[in-house]
């Protein structure tokens, strides 16, 4: 599911994809993401997402169980560069970004490469203390250190 000849996952979640959380009462919110990783976990295909504290799209993260990961072609990078800058708190980024979707079982926008739709298994924050490569530190320079949701591949489209 994650990976073919044509489609390298890794390779595409460096480039920035848009992780689109929604809430258990229906409302989304995209954020371009691009860190992240996939694997089999639990006898499950899983990907791994990681969301600072101070981002808006937590909350949906924390309070939905569906969420998609998107990924576009080099005609979005506008797109991307403002859903990663602007918060959902002072932006509709569907509106601003003309994000045109469906939302059956979690926001599949129109115009994606391939969308990954997600359902929530686990969630953690990373700790200081845990951290055994100290110089990955560096990325948390105020100690706003990211919460790992690791979560289930229900399909990809």
């Amino acid at each position: 599911m994650l990976s073919s000849a044509k489609w390298n996952f890794v390779e595409k979640i460096g480039k920035g994809a848009l992780l689109t959380a929604t809430s258990s009462q229906g409302e989304s919110n995209p954020m371009t993401v691009s860190w992240g990783g996939c694997g089999v976990l639990w006898g499950k295909q899983v990907c791994f997402l990681f969301v600072r504290p101070q981002r808006y799209t937590l909350g949906f993260l924390e309070d939905g169980e569906v969420s998609t990961l998107s990924f576009f072609g080099k005609d979005r990078a506008q797109t991307l560069a403002f859903c990663g800058k602007e918060s959902g708190r002072d932006f509709d980024k569907f509106k601003e970004c003309k994000l045109s979707y469906k939302n059956e079982h979690g926001v599949v926008y129109d115009d994606a490469e391939h969308t990954i739709i997600l359902k929530k298994l686990y969630a953690q924050d990373l700790k200081k203390e845990c951290f055994i490569d100290t110089g990955s530190l560096k990325w948390y320079k105020d100690d706003d250190f990211h919460r790992m949701y690791i979560c289930e591949v229900i399909s990809v489209e």
